[in-house]
């Protein structure tokens, strides 16, 4: 998955002219969390986040509040240099910028103008798409060797039960990389005959580990 397929195109941005004021009102008034900082060009110079606001603004518990300082202009609280995406990069791969760097959002900029943001709700909701947690479906676990052609052997278990796979995810089995755990989705409420299968197919259940399917 692309992060054009993602991205938020309907993006608000201010110049580094704008007051923080001014910021604080669009983050209020559009229940936003970030806003880009753009140039005349489009090109992104920074960006702010509502805890930047937060905290540049006068205390409510102050008896001296000057408000004054809502008067700055944004540049003066903005983060910069950016980090930035580009549409063609792969949601996997910015995952990864998402929790080494602990972003909340990035700017995805193409020819260096900006053209759409990704946050990490964004991320979350692909997230759940891609392990297909949206649908009703069955979960099931299964470790199996590490080795070459064992998806689609395992897999095909499914397809002689003429059962629907939603979603598949592999990973680790701890830390023995002689194994890995299959991670299957698949849409029937019923999954016991194919939990037989698998186990007389000769592969251990992670999950479910409990349930013995009818013989049939």
């Amino acid at each position: 998955m692309l992060v054009e397929e993602i991205m938020n195109t309907n993006v608000i941005t201010l110049t580094p002219n704008a007051t923080i004021a001014e910021a604080l009102q669009l983050l209020q008034n559009n229940r936003i969390r970030h806003i880009p900082i753009i140039n005349s060009d489009k090109s992104v110079i920074g960006i702010v986040s509502d805890r930047d606001v937060r905290d540049a603004s006068p205390s409510t518990f102050s008896k001296d509040t000057d408000n004054g300082v809502l008067q700055n202009e944004i540049q003066s609280i903005m983060s910069t240099p950016v980090v930035t995406v580009h549409p063609l990069d792969f949601v996997e791969e910015i995952a990864g910028i998402f929790y080494d760097e602990e972003f909340a959002c990035l700017p995805v900029v193409s020819n260096d103008k900006l053209i759409g943001v990704v946050t990490e709700k964004d991320m979350l909701y692909t997230l759940i798409q891609l392990t297909g947690t949206n649908v009703q479906s069955s979960h099931i676990e299964v470790k199996v060797p590490h080795k070459p052609g064992i998806l689609p052997e395992v897999a095909s278990i499914f397809g002689k039960r003429k059962t629907n796979i939603t979603s598949v995810l592999v990973y680790p089995y701890h830390d023995d990389p002689n194994y890995k755990i299959l991670v299957f989705r698949i849409q029937t409420m019923n999954p016991l005959p194919v939990i037989q299968d698998i186990r007389e197919a000769g592969y251990e259940l992670m999950w479910p580990n409990n349930i013995t399917g009818p013989k049939l």
